[in-house]
């Protein structure tokens, strides 16, 4: 599991990774570098492979490796760890796992071919201008 410097003590005196706020990173990066329909699906009551995906169009295959190469950067100096990228060098699809966050950066012909939100259409949808009116009303 990554480690994440936002760390949640839980009953029991473990930690739990704050998974849900490494998605919220991956997508506002993704948006800084003009990433498109993007999109947090909520995969904790879904599958056990992640909490959370993070599901962005790419303009071009270009475009996607800027995208990963942001994404990368912010979650990395918030401290998480990479365990997987899957592209090759010309790849329509960027595959990144951080464990708990899986991040999905498509080429828009790509992403309506494999159309993860109806495959996951169980997942719940994050509703990120929710969670940042939320966050700014705890401050």
């Amino acid at each position: 599991m990554p480690m994440n410097r936002d760390l949640n003590e839980e009953e029991g005196g473990g930690f739990t990774v704050d998974t849900r706020a490494g998605a919220l990173l991956a997508a506002e990066a993704a948006e800084n570098k003009k990433g498109e329909r993007i999109v947090i699906l909520d995969m904790r009551e879904v599958t056990l492979i992640a909490d959370y995906f993070v599901i962005i169009s790419a303009r071009s295959v270009v475009h996607a490796e800027s995208i990963a190469d942001a994404v990368s950067e912010v979650l990395e100096e918030q401290g998480w760890s990479r365990l997987n990228r899957a592209a090759g060098s010309r790849s329509h699809w960027v595959l990144m796992d951080y464990g708990g966050v899986v991040v999905h950066i498509l080429t828009e012909e790509e992403r309506q071919y494999y159309n993860l939100e109806r495959l996951w259409g169980d997942a719940g949808v994050v509703d990120r201008a929710r969670v940042a009116a939320q966050s700014k009303s705890s401050l």
